[in-house]
């Protein structure tokens, strides 16, 4: 029986907890909070994702030096720095379940960790997957990357069931550039909805987004095929399309004319597009980003969702 310690006690990390026990390990579930990790400890549940009870192979705690075996960062991306650098040395492997760029680096996550923990062992796990679905057991499959094949065999054979399908990948960074500019695509494609622009136009948004992921996913040293599965094109599919989607949601309500700062006051959980689309911007100097460029500008003030909208449509007609 394998030991996974889950670093994080939001939806994600509760989900990731309930879907390691049911693969048969024993599992840590760290929260960062002494009063939730207690809370969370007597009541087996929590109110991220009301209904889901956590099963007592997991025991919860907020001593971050008892995580043990396969390490599981569930934290949100801009936080991701942050706990890093309070794990013991020599924890691996690490499985970065985060999705994102950093802000004031602009480092994918797989970056942030080799800068504070030089050659660990490290893997990320991607793919379209919402919280809520994993932790009732429903149908998913998510990709494991890494350059390491017996650390996608480690971790794949960790957290795997039937239910949960996992695929190897030896492509990292194409797997968090699709992680990561999802959530970016995802909010246009929300915007484009709330503002009444119809399914074509979403459908057109999309596929351009995915032809913008793939450039950005070459220039950083991926691969385009790696864009075409479950960490690119899955996962865009999902975020663009699920009412679930936090990044698609918040597009929707600035499509509808609402306030991105009262969107975000509304809301307890991160929406990681906001951060990601200027960091993912100003990592990929000279890459033809035209939705990302827009979303970028819209959340930080620059242009207005019309003016953007109009920006898109007046670009030069060319070959597909």
């Amino acid at each position: 029986m394998s030991d996974v310690s889950i670093v994080g006690a939001g939806a994600w990390g509760i989900a990731l907890a309930i879907q390691a026990a049911r693969a048969g390990a024993n599992v840590l579930l760290w929260a960062r909070d002494p009063l939730r990790a207690g809370d969370l400890a007597a009541q087996r549940e929590s109110i991220r994702l009301p209904g889901v009870r956590l099963v007592q192979q997991v025991t919860v705690t907020d001593d971050l030096s008892r995580v043990r075996g396969v390490v599981l960062l569930a934290v949100p991306m801009q936080h991701q720095r942050a706990i890093l650098t309070r794990l013991p040395p020599g924890t691996a492997p690490l499985v970065i379940c985060a999705k994102g760029f950093e802000t004031g680096t602009h480092l994918l996550p797989l970056e942030v960790v080799q800068s504070l923990h030089p050659g660990a062992e490290a893997a990320v796990l991607t793919g379209p997957n919402f919280a809520h679905e994993v932790a009732a057991g429903l149908p998913a499959a998510a990709v494991v990357s890494a350059t390491q094949a017996a650390l996608r065999e480690q971790v794949i054979g960790a957290l795997s069931t039937p239910t949960f399908r996992l695929y190897g990948n030896d492509d990292p960074i194409g797997a968090q550039v699709g992680g990561a500019a999802k959530n970016v695509i995802a909010i246009a494609a929300g915007a484009v909805i709330g503002a009444g622009l119809g399914e074509n136009a979403r459908a057109a948004l999309i596929t351009r987004g995915l032809a913008e992921l793939a450039r950005l996913a070459v220039a950083l040293g991926g691969r385009r095929e790696t864009v075409m599965g479950l960490s690119g094109l899955g996962d865009l599919l999902l975020t663009c399309t699920g009412p679930a989607s936090r990044n698609y949601s918040l597009g929707a309500a600035l499509g509808r004319g609402e306030l991105l700062a009262d969107v975000l006051a509304a809301r307890s959980a991160v929406t990681e597009g906001v951060a990601t689309a200027p960091a993912l911007v100003a990592r990929a100097v000279g890459v033809d980003l035209p939705i990302c460029t827009a979303v970028a500008a819209l959340l930080e003030g620059r242009t207005t969702l019309r003016q953007a909208i109009t920006d898109l449509l007046a670009r030069p007609l060319r070959d597909e």
